[in-house]
């Protein structure tokens, strides 16, 4: 039987386990049944670090007793499992087999690129997500705002980190690109970080230690790199930027957790060429917040923010304080999560049939009233 004892010492507190979790395995405790924290996916099979003596060993476990049509059921990195190790097969070097997952705490998810518009976990049980954007090319405050969103409605806590800050120029030029950060991602702490000369990583070590980090980003954004300086090891493949266009090439193609030395997991990702948005209405409200805060001193509470009269968002456009770039995001980011879920919200749907009507037949009345007018 495992033993449930959640002691400093325990060889899975490194991992992440506690009491919660303790918790949820104790129906599979008396079944001869061990937890063991998923590492890495790759073919309908898991490694996952389990309990071995006083430290841990990996293992390699089939998930066919847990295969699901449904891709946000299915194992992901980070996710707790409950283990069979005594049915193992010697002829595919199969440790054991997966009976079940506990319930994940959070999860970072976004939309597919299928037609389907399917949701896809990238991480499970994380605590920070981290962004991570190069300063070898242009920020994109936009991107920022999308992974910010979908790391809030993950329910764990985003950070923006900086890479390459040793492109950035002088300390006043780094300074005014981690304030444009800061202005994308309100109440989300940035820092810039350097592989190369080491700075900032020492900082980025102490927020990371103790908890479970995932680390997303496009291909370039150096993130494997990072994974590498914080592990304090060549854990990650590193490729070069191509030299025609500085993008990146994927050179992590699967997603891997790594113990850090100084405390804490991170679970390092492949560069993700695209994250759709996916049910993110609470996290683009938190990202938005100061959109969202003008809106409710509008005059009118339905106000759509363009001719209304006493708008505080077109007030607020007017003087500079806030920026239309930024107005303009947060309409696409809500255009775009709204159709997702639309596609799976029959209701939802059929209220934006309704009002799409509503607005042709108050277009086709305006057009008459102009055209008696003119008569």
């Amino acid at each position: 039987m495992f033993d449930l004892d959640l002691s400093a010492a325990h060889p899975l507190t490194a991992y992440g386990w506690d009491d919660g979790f303790a918790e949820s395995f104790t129906p599979f405790a008396g079944q001869g049944f061990v937890p063991g924290r998923v590492v890495r996916v790759d073919r309908g099979r898991v490694d996952a670090v389990v309990p071995d003596g006083d430290g841990v060993r990996t293992v390699l476990a089939d998930t066919a007793l847990v295969a699901t049509g449904d891709p946000m059921r299915v194992p992901c990195t980070g996710d707790w499992a409950v283990l069979d190790l005594a049915n193992g097969r010697t002829d595919d070097h199969l440790d054991g087999v997966l009976r079940a997952l506990l319930p994940r705490r959070t999860s970072f998810v976004r939309s597919t690129s299928s037609k389907r518009s399917e949701g896809q976990i990238l991480a499970a049980n994380v605590d920070h997500a981290v962004i991570a954007v190069s300063l070898a090319d242009a920020l994109d405050l936009g991107r920022i705002e999308r992974f910010v969103s979908l790391a809030w409605e993950s329910g764990g806590q985003p950070l923006v980190v900086l890479t390459k800050a040793d492109l950035a120029g002088d300390a006043r030029g780094l300074a005014h690109l981690v304030a444009d950060a800061e202005s994308a991602a309100p109440g989300v702490q940035v820092l810039a970080v350097s592989s190369e000369t080491g700075e900032g990583l020492d900082v980025l070590a102490a927020v990371l230690a103790g908890g479970t980090s995932v680390l997303l980003g496009q291909s370039g954004a150096g993130k494997s790199t990072l994974a590498n300086a914080l592990v304090g090891a060549s854990v990650q493949t590193v490729q070069a930027t191509r030299d025609r266009d500085g993008k990146g090439r994927h050179t992590t193609t699967t997603r891997d957790l790594l113990a850090l030395p100084g405390g804490g997991v991170l679970i390092d990702t492949p560069g993700l060429r695209g994250v759709g948005m996916w049910d993110a209405e609470g996290g683009l409200s938190r990202t938005f917040s100061d959109v969202e805060a003008l809106a409710e001193e509008c005059r009118f509470h339905d106000c759509a923010h363009r001719t209304e009269p006493g708008c505080a968002v077109q007030a607020a456009l007017e003087s500079g304080e806030l920026a239309v770039r930024r107005l303009e995001s947060y309409r696409k980011l809500l255009r775009e999560n709204q159709r997702i879920v639309a596609k799976t919200d029959a209701r939802l749907r059929a209220e934006i049939r309704r009002d799409w009507r509503q607005k042709q037949a108050l277009g086709r009345h305006m057009m008459e009233r102009k055209r008696g007018a003119g008569r």
